[in-house]
């Protein structure tokens, strides 16, 4: 029985979230996307060191990369690869996939933006969102609402408490 925990604690598992595109962006559609990640960035992400807050995806080349993802390597990584934090990684989709997002981006005047990086199995995901970018008063929306669901949290757990 002890087993079959430890196999649930290896599987999946969330790395990273991005709360400023939610805040940001209307996130219309999403995508999910493998990374080309080295040997190296693994290991860092294991230990939950990425910054994810300033990324978002370009297309070049009818492919698409993730640009402005920092993952400060780890002290123990190997001497002999030379690591750089902020390097564009590739990220790997279907070739129809691809060409969806090329035409909402180029034609529709979208946005591509990484929402969420996580394990999946043993391999690494991200969640591209289509997005289009937030009026002021959309944001201050949002804010509200926000705002409004913590005051209705606190409210039911103060009258069920009295209860």
């Amino acid at each position: 029985m002890a087993k079959s925990k430890e196999k649930d604690n290896k599987g999946g598992g969330t790395i990273a979230l991005n709360k400023r595109a939610r805040f940001e962006y209307h996130i219309d559609q999403r995508f999910e996307a493998g990374v080309a990640l080295q040997g190296w960035e693994l290991k860092a992400l294991r230990a939950g060191r990425i910054n994810f807050g300033d990324s978002y995806a370009v297309v070049l080349k009818n492919e698409i990369f993730l640009v402005g993802t920092s993952i400060p390597p780890l002290i123990s990584a190997s001497t002999h690869v030379i690591a750089e934090d902020r390097r564009t990684r590739k990220l790997l989709l279907h070739r129809k996939e691809i060409d969806q997002l090329v035409g909402a981006v180029e034609r529709k005047g979208y946005t591509l933006v990484p929402t969420a990086m996580y394990w999946k199995g043993n391999k690494v995901k991200v969640e591209i969102g289509l997005a289009r970018g937030k009026q002021e008063h959309d944001k201050r929306d949002t804010e509200k609402q926000r705002d409004w669901q913590i005051e209705k949290q606190r409210t039911m757990r103060s009258h069920n408490r009295a209860a």
